[in-house]
């Protein structure tokens, strides 16, 4: 079992930064893929960025060159670093802890969100 609380979100301006932070509890963080998804009111959850045991890394095309996902493994946490910020970053934030990919349905664990808005 992986227990997952996010943290970081909040609010911002247009072009702002933000770090939003992960941290697991077990054991077996390392073994597992980490993801960010979001979602954003009226609209489905979409895949953000994931970071795999060995660290490689995936991003949606929405967010290459804005946003950086990493992890530190002895801390059990996972970071996503985002700058140049937009208003349609606007969004619930979610990690999530499962296999390397893309989709929701790939993934095992979810915390339970962090607010992140962007005023124009």
């Amino acid at each position: 079992q992986v227990q997952l609380v996010e943290s970081g979100g909040g609010l911002v301006q247009a072009g702002d930064s933000l770090r939003l932070s992960c941290t697991a509890s077990g054991r077996t963080f390392s073994r597992y893929t980490m993801g960010w998804f979001r979602q954003a009111p009226g609209k489905e959850r979409e895949f953000v960025a994931a970071i795999s045991w060995s660290g490689s890394l995936r991003y949606a095309d929405s967010v290459k060159g804005r946003f950086t996902i990493s992890r530190d493994n002895a801390k059990n946490t996972v970071y996503l670093q985002m700058i140049s910020l937009k208003p349609e970053d606007t969004a619930v934030y979610y990690c999530a802890a499962g296999r390397y990919g893309n989709r929701s349905d790939e993934y095992k664990y979810w915390g339970q969100g962090t607010q992140v808005t962007v005023s124009s």
